[in-house]
């Protein structure tokens, strides 16, 4: 089920965004402009091994926040000291791509992010050297398609931007230019 209009971000993205960032980059070939290919949401439950709601709560969360169902990650090792047995639901995915991924990197640069107390930006030291980028959040409770009244515990969770720029340069402009709200002065 694709949308019959484009994500905004998407149609700005390919409209003025590539252009500015060929000029940014000094790239003659428009199919050598980076682009971010996925977005994965990921919540660790370490919880859930005790509470079994726990699981069905997040992925509540989860599915409202991406909007498709998260996939279930299980240990695979047994751990005893953290009461943990092979096979046990101990964390949610979600792969984003095309269009969901666009209407969802728009809500998180200018809905959610702003939406963090005494927010002064996201950190520019989270890239891996490959050009992807991991920005972990405290609470679910930004986004606005949760309902705060039925939170039954704040969860964190990581958002990885998996981009084709090869290096952090050149994925830091990308997702500048895509509008992602990075601090001014690194701390």
């Amino acid at each position: 089920m694709s949308p019959a209009v484009a994500p905004r971000l998407a149609q700005r993205f390919r409209a003025e965004m590539v252009p500015a960032l060929q000029q940014a980059l000094s790239i003659r070939n428009v199919f050598e402009v980076p682009r971010v290919t996925k977005v994965v949401l990921n919540m660790g439950m370490g919880e859930a091994t005790q509470n079994a709601k726990a699981m069905d709560a997040a992925m509540g969360d989860l599915t409202n926040i991406a909007g498709q169902k998260p996939s279930l990650r299980r240990a695979k090792k047994s751990i005893s000291q953290f009461k943990l047995r092979a096979g046990v639901a101990v964390g949610l995915t979600v792969t984003l791509r095309g269009a969901r991924m666009y209407e969802f990197m728009d809500r998180l640069f200018n809905f959610s992010l702003p939406r963090i107390r005494d927010f002064r930006g996201v950190p520019r030291r989270s890239f891996d050297g490959r050009g992807n980028y991991t920005l972990g959040l405290k609470e679910q409770i930004i986004f606005p398609e949760i309902d705060f009244d039925k939170v039954d515990k704040t969860r964190g969770m990581d958002i990885t931007f998996v981009t084709t720029a090869g290096n952090d340069e050149r994925a830091f402009e990308l997702l500048r230019v895509l509008g992602m709200p990075f601090r001014q002065k690194e701390t």
